[in-house]
């Protein structure tokens, strides 16, 4: 892997292991990490990422669970897929990839 110099963190810590830890707990190592990172933008935009993702997705699995039958039925399909989404983007933030989803990517671009 060839290794980027993606700056300085105001953590110590590498910046692609900081972003990766900011998703390891989904939005709360994400708010943890936006909030002690002041410097880094590579590290504060995957954090933001992280807390608008899985906070949205967590906030849609609790919606579902309330939904008889329907929300019983696609509550599963989005915790797979939540996974999914989970190992990929730590694997992402590792590797110093600027991975953007679609709508939280934008929205943590412009806060981070």
């Amino acid at each position: 892997m060839e290794n980027k110099d993606l700056g300085k963190t105001s953590t110590g810590m590498q910046a692609n292991v900081a972003a990766l830890l900011s998703y390891v707990l989904g939005w709360v190592t994400g708010l943890i990490f936006y909030l002690i990172e002041k410097d880094n933008k590579f590290v504060r935009f995957h954090a933001m990422q992280s807390i608008v993702t899985f906070g949205g997705l967590n906030v849609l699995i609790m919606v579902l669970i309330f939904i008889p039958v329907l929300g019983w039925i696609v509550m599963p399909i989005v915790s797979i897929l939540q996974f999914i989404l989970w190992i990929l983007l730590m694997v992402k933030a590792y590797q110093g990839e600027m991975f953007k989803l679609p709508i939280a990517g934008d929205i943590a671009e412009k806060n981070s």
